[in-house]
């Protein structure tokens, strides 16, 4: 035998397989899932349920209720072992999750919108063990179905993306903080997640999506209103693009911005509210520029190359 039980008894100062094994359970990554919601009581418990259902152990789930005017605040007494927290009136998602980052003293941070669902209960523990093994990844992507997109694949090799998306995903909390975090934008929706993954990128990490891997984000129309949305995104691109862009490139990024934003927007009779982004935008530029951080021309081009081939990828 290659290992036999005197060896131990010989070698006083070997720690037990039972000392060990205690050691590993007392260094298992830490976990928390952060829930925001608003208005969504019809629909935030499936995304709790599929929280609380993960195979992963002892996972923490955080939900912050971002000054619903429905019975949300009225959930909180059905799940005890749920923290919960109330905004008295609404601040926005960006707000409520940089809130939720800020409390963090786990390992990893599961994002799960409230109108999301994981699907096979292993999804964390998936996605974990992977960051676990790969300490030069920042953040996981989990695969999204949707009502537009319901057709689940089959679980392939994780690829790099130059993103994640709100809905559903896992970060590395030492990443996230030496990025800087979420950052406050002029909207209250959009972009958040791309300048994150920006900022992580031109830090040295990677993103990585899980194929297959999926969450279900049923995209409710309920506390969604599409032109505000889109305005907000539409000043947070621009925002964004104005903060991160390097000097050299930066007047021929923000008309590229703007022209595809003018055709997606002119294509889906959106042309108020993006327009309404336009001047969002133009009033904040002296505090976004205050506050500008470009990242590297290399991470840049890096970040557009993955961009296209994902969309080569999704086409």
């Amino acid at each position: 035998m290659l290992f036999e039980k005197s060896s131990v008894a010989e070698h006083p100062r070997c720690p037990s397989r039972e000392k060990i094994a205690l050691g590993k359970m007392r260094e298992a990554p830490r976990v928390v899932v952060g829930i925001v919601t608003r208005d969504r009581a019809a629909v935030v418990r499936k995304a709790i349920d599929s929280a609380l259902a993960q195979s992963l152990p002892n996972v923490a789930i955080s939900v912050l209720n971002d000054g619903s005017a429905d019975e949300t605040n009225r959930i909180a007494i059905e799940y005890p072992t749920v923290n919960w927290s109330d905004y008295a009136t609404s601040r926005g998602c960006i707000a409520a999750r940089n809130d939720l980052m800020g409390g963090v003293v786990e390992d990893y941070f599961v994002s799960l919108d409230d109108d999301a669902w994981f699907l096979n209960g292993d999804e964390i523990s998936v996605g974990v063990n992977y960051l676990e093994a790969h300490p030069k990844v920042a953040a996981i992507a989990f695969d999204i179905l949707s009502p537009d997109k319901s057709s689940e694949r089959s679980r392939a090799q994780p690829r790099r993306v130059p993103m994640f998306i709100g809905c559903g995903h896992i970060v590395r909390m030492a990443a996230a903080r030496a990025a800087g975090g979420y950052v406050s934008t002029p909207g209250i929706y959009g972009s958040e997640e791309k300048d994150l993954a920006l900022r992580l990128m031109d830090a040295g990490y990677e993103i990585m999506l899980l194929p297959g891997v999926h969450v279900w984000h049923d995209k409710t129309a309920v506390a969604r209103e599409q032109p505000a949305q889109h305005r907000s995104g539409v000043c947070n691109d621009l925002a964004m693009t104005l903060r991160r862009t390097p000097l050299v490139v930066l007047p021929l990024a923000l008309l590229s911005k703007l022209y595809r934003h003018f055709r997606f927007s002119s294509a889906h009779q959106l042309e108020e509210p993006f327009w309404g982004g336009v001047r969002l935008f133009c009033q904040s530029i002296p505090q976004v520029w205050r506050t500008r951080r470009p990242v590297r021309l290399a991470t840049l081009r890096a970040y557009v190359k993955l961009s296209r081939e994902q969309l080569a990828v999704n086409s």
